[in-house]
């Protein structure tokens, strides 16, 4: 990796002490920082420039509408944490601690960063929670279609793969760097999951659905100042449209919307029928039902858009630009019934960040090994 920029870092840390009037003297720092560079080739963050990053990199985030509570961002600083051993205790740790009595609480886990000629660790899950998809012989998909060549490729490195059902909980997949792969159980206790039903329909309990709790996106960079975090998982609690009117209702995950109408009896003949919304209707009512009754937190999608307005709201009234991009903030389902829907974004990219590197969107689909094949 090339050297930290220093302008870049400046930018950071003007930001920084403007925000917290009491972080110190700013020209003793950039002077600290310029020294760093120019001996190593990058610098290290404060625990409080650090946490400070990884917050502005939520409320930075253009494709979240939950950004309103961006400032209880809770920061696990495990940059000493140098094996992937080390790292895959961590995300257990980071699973157990983010749900504490099934109360999702916004939570990120930070690595140690790049450095020249030593590169920190990668997650190559997608999430750090994530179902198998099994490819039979006859070209189907048990499980989630969407991991099938991750599945496939964790198959290789040696994973003998869990019972075989539609919600098997893959294992992390770790490395320093380029470096050799380490494969990592997560524990059962470390996976909270809600099974789904219905209020008012008893069958939905035959279809076997369940969904996980804590969605913890581990294959993003976390970027603050010019320097790199590329393992740093973050959660946050789901919008309920995540789970039922995406991943459970795709027709490329596990396309649910089909069955759930015909055992609801409706018309599959005829597009005028509605069926599909009306079955994405009720796959979405049974997970808000589900998440409530089991009391583990989760917003619907109306709650949500009218909480990020009060979010735009008060960035603007802060004096700064609040970064959306429409086609992610307006919610997958009833769009147009949302108080988002209605208006137009600035969809501009602000630093610090959260970052997709294509080496990691490859690797959490199952398209590269830590050999590049």
């Amino acid at each position: 990796m090339p050297p930290a920029d220093m302008a870049v870092a400046e930018e950071y840390l003007r930001l920084f002490h403007a925000e917290n009037p009491g972080a110190g003297d700013l020209r003793s720092r950039l002077r600290e920082v310029r020294e760093e560079i120019t001996q190593t080739g990058t610098y290290t963050h404060t625990v409080g420039e650090l946490t400070f990053g990884a917050r502005v990199a939520w409320r930075n985030s253009g494709r979240c509408i939950g950004r309103l509570y961006w400032r209880s961002l809770r920061v696990r600083d495990r940059r000493h944490v140098d094996t992937p051993e080390g790292v895959a205790v961590e995300c257990v740790n980071h699973l157990r601690e983010a749900a504490p009595g099934r109360r999702i609480r916004p939570t990120i886990t930070v690595f140690a960063q790049d450095r020249p000629g030593a590169p920190g660790p990668r997650i190559w899950n997608e999430q750090l929670i994530r179902y198998a998809g099994y490819a039979m012989d006859d070209g189907s998909i048990v499980g989630d279609p969407r991991y099938a060549d991750f599945t496939t490729m964790v198959g290789k490195l040696g994973w003998p793969g869990g019972p075989g059902s539609p919600f098997d909980v893959l294992p992390l997949v770790i490395s320093m760097g380029d470096g050799p792969p380490l494969l990592s159980t997560i524990p059962g206790d470390a996976v909270l999951e809600v099974a789904l039903s219905h209020p008012s329909y008893p069958w939905f309990e035959e279809l076997g659905l369940r969904w996980h709790a804590v969605p913890a996106i581990s294959n993003m960079c976390l970027e603050v100042g010019g320097v790199c975090y590329r393992a740093a998982p973050f959660n946050g609690w789901y919008m309920g449209t995540e789970i039922g009117a995406r991943n459970l209702a795709d027709a490329d995950r596990y396309d649910l919307t089909p069955p759930v109408a015909r055992r609801l009896g409706l018309d599959t003949g005829t597009e005028r029928s509605l069926w599909r919304d009306r079955a994405l209707v009720e796959l979405n009512v049974a997970v808000l039902h589900s998440f409530g009754r089991a009391g583990v937190t989760i917003t619907d999608h109306h709650t949500e858009a009218r909480r990020f307005l009060t979010h735009l709201e008060r960035e603007e009234k802060a004096g700064r630009v609040c970064p959306a991009d429409w086609t992610w903030i307006v919610p997958p389902m009833s769009a147009s019934v949302t108080p988002v829907f209605h208006r137009y974004y600035d969809d501009v990219r602000l630093s610090p960040a959260f970052v997709h590197h294509p080496d990691s969107l490859e690797r959490a689909l199952g398209h590269r090994t830590a050999t590049g094949d």
